[in-house]
């Protein structure tokens, strides 16, 4: 099969960052899905392993979690699914990436794709959904009916914040308040549905202030979180709570004691990585993300289509993600 890989971290300009190869077909195991992908995006994620992790020449690292494609084969123990079946997922951070024809996934974490999406817009929405479900439903906790409170999302409008906001103003009675310093972003964030939109590139806790807004009751923060953590401290009301998605170098948890505010970490991955009990809780948030974009209430978070799967493309993708200034979900279909 058709794969996209490296064996060494290299700056993603370099010819080897990543390449073409072929790779042996996987045979699924018990709970397997076999799927052939048609279409993938990019995260974060990806480049950030790119730099972390280590091949061989004889099994280069595969990249890739979000796929959407068409199930070929199953597990002998597996009943959510059958061969034929569209779907959609992010995978798991300890197995092959989907930049591959050819890909397995347990089937506690996959979803059938909405059916009003192509494969490409579908590919879109597993990992930042499950992200911005996540955060804002297991961790967060916030209340389906609560008309006074506030969210604000920071770094509202890349993949996860895209998710973030709709979640909140379709299925919460929040206020809900997304961060851009750009014109394009903030025009973006508002198209989603956020209430009011403020500048980052600014001190938070003023802006949030200069607009009226006061005190937020919860923080979703998404990016740079090191850079805006005092201001998201200051922005906070009492007994609220603050959940990050990012790697901050440093976090200093004592400025919370104040105002008794509760940290809560969101990894998507934790719950395959650890096979941990609810790990089907993704098969069900995966297929309410699809129940409700065929109703018509999401929409996909695409940003821009960046041609076949190959190792070009995906080295123009990487670098768009590390440039920091992407909008919405970067997606790849087929195999040129």
């Amino acid at each position: 099969m058709k794969a996209v890989g490296y064996v060494q971290s290299l700056p993603i300009a370099e010819e080897r960052s990543l390449f073409d190869f072929d790779a042996p077909a996987p045979v699924p195991g018990p709970r397997d899905l076999l799927v052939r992908v048609q279409a993938v995006s990019v995260n974060p994620v990806d480049t950030k392993v790119r730099m972390r992790r280590a091949g061989t020449d004889e099994a280069p690292v595969i990249l890739g979690w979000d796929a959407a494609g068409i199930v070929e084969a199953v597990g002998a123990d597996v009943t959510l699914f059958r061969p034929g079946d569209a779907v959609f997922y992010a995978g798991d951070l300890n197995r092959p990436g989907t930049n591959a024809e050819l890909h397995l996934v347990d089937e506690r974490i996959a979803g059938h794709k909405p059916k009003s999406l192509g494969f490409a817009e579908a590919a879109a929405l597993p990992l930042t959904s499950l992200t911005a479900w996540e955060g804002l439903f297991d961790r967060l906790q916030v209340p389906a009916k609560d008309a006074g409170a506030k969210l604000l999302v920071v770094g509202a409008a890349g993949g996860v914040g895209s998710l973030a906001v709709q979640f909140a103003r379709q299925l919460t009675q929040l206020t809900v308040i997304g961060t851009a310093s750009r014109p394009e972003s903030r025009k973006w964030i508002e198209d989603l549905g956020a209430h009011a939109v403020i500048d980052h590139s600014r001190p938070l806790a003023a802006e949030l202030e200069a607009a009226g807004l006061g005190l937020v009751d919860y923080t979703y923060t998404l990016t740079n979180t090191d850079k805006h953590w005092a201001e998201i401290v200051k922005g906070a009301k009492p007994q609220g709570r603050i959940a990050i998605i990012d790697d901050p170098q440093t976090l200093d948890a004592l400025p919370l004691k104040g105002k008794s505010l509760s940290l809560h970490w969101e990894l998507m991955f934790t719950r395959s990585m650890f096979q941990t009990p609810d790990m089907i809780r993704q098969h069900e948030i995966l297929e309410e993300v699809s129940r409700l974009v065929d109703a018509g209430t999401l929409r996909t978070t695409l940003g821009a289509h960046f041609g076949t799967i190959n190792a070009a493309n995906l080295k123009r993708a990487h670098a768009a993600i590390e440039s920091g200034r992407s909008i919405g979900k970067i997606v790849l279909e087929g195999w040129g």
